[in-house]
């Protein structure tokens, strides 16, 4: 009789110990939700006028990386209202068409990662002008200083030498990379040894060491002396765990001249990095 008690006893045991190890296998997930999810809205970079290339920058997703993107730029309203997808407009650059003007664009992204998807719709841009024209007719340069006369804002066809282009400021949005950054947008802007601002300078960057992010095309400065390039992340980074700066190589030039004379210039600059964000 003891026995038969011993054993019920151990079954019951046995039985109990079954039904906590299915309730804790039921009520508890093995991971988390993960799928994208926005934390800082995408972004639009370049000029509002007819002609000119827009640039969508992502922006900052939470989940299981890697994400893959998709675009569809918008056109709405004058004040971002009343939006409609823009049809084969699909790429992370758009050109913003004849007929364009007095309206506004967006940009919708949609993320997706191993977990499922998520969407996230920029701000508009400013009410879209008509084409900027810098004009046909160039300036004849000071012998003396290789510039134009005047402060303003030149095209860099009017330089020589002596004159030399300057990298004058560079930033990056966001302007901390995180450990899941997919990709950032660097503004540089280009001035000149005579104090202007320049457009058409042709502006390129590099991640070094590389394979940390791709390199985009080299871009033109604007008439605000500005030119902005997308990165998109690659499999070196980050390069360590401990990674809290990310060096980039930038380059402005005339175009037609050699990479490395004429009035070109070259820097190198640093984006800050933290890896706990």
């Amino acid at each position: 009789m003891r026995g038969m008690i011993r054993s019920s006893w151990s079954i019951a045991v046995v039985t109990l110990g079954g039904l906590v190890a299915v309730a804790i296998a039921i009520g508890s997930p093995s991971r988390g939700t993960v799928a994208p999810d926005n934390s800082s809205p995408p972004t639009i970079s370049g000029d509002a006028s007819v002609g000119s290339q827009l640039t969508a920058n992502p922006g900052t997703w939470n989940g299981s990386a890697p994400f893959e993107y998709q675009y569809q730029w918008l056109i709405c309203g004058s004040k971002g209202e009343a939006c409609g997808n823009i049809s084969g407009a699909t790429k992370k650059n758009f050109t913003i068409r004849d007929g364009d003007q007095g309206n506004t664009i967006r940009v919708k992204v949609i993320a997706s990662n191993r977990d499922g998807s998520g969407n996230a719709t920029s701000d508009a841009t400013k009410q879209i002008t008509s084409a900027t024209t810098t004009g046909t007719t160039t300036t004849t340069p000071t012998p003396s200083t290789g510039c134009p006369p005047g402060k303003g804002n030149i095209s860099v066809k009017d330089m020589s030498l002596p004159a030399r282009l300057l990298i004058d400021t560079v930033s990056s949005s966001p302007s901390t990379l995180g450990r899941d950054t997919q990709s950032f947008t660097v503004t540089v802007h280009v001035t000149n040894t005579c104090g202007q601002t320049v457009n058409g300078a042709l502006v390129y960057v590099t991640a070094t060491p590389y394979n940390q992010f791709d390199i985009p095309p080299e871009a033109p400065t604007n008439n605000q002396g500005d030119a902005h390039l997308t990165m998109t992340r690659l499999s070196g980074y980050p390069v360590s765990s401990k990674q809290q700066l990310l060096a980039l190589f930038v380059r402005a030039r005339k175009d037609g001249e050699d990479l490395l004379a004429g009035v070109s210039v070259r820097r190198l600059v640093s984006v800050t990095v933290n890896l706990n964000s």
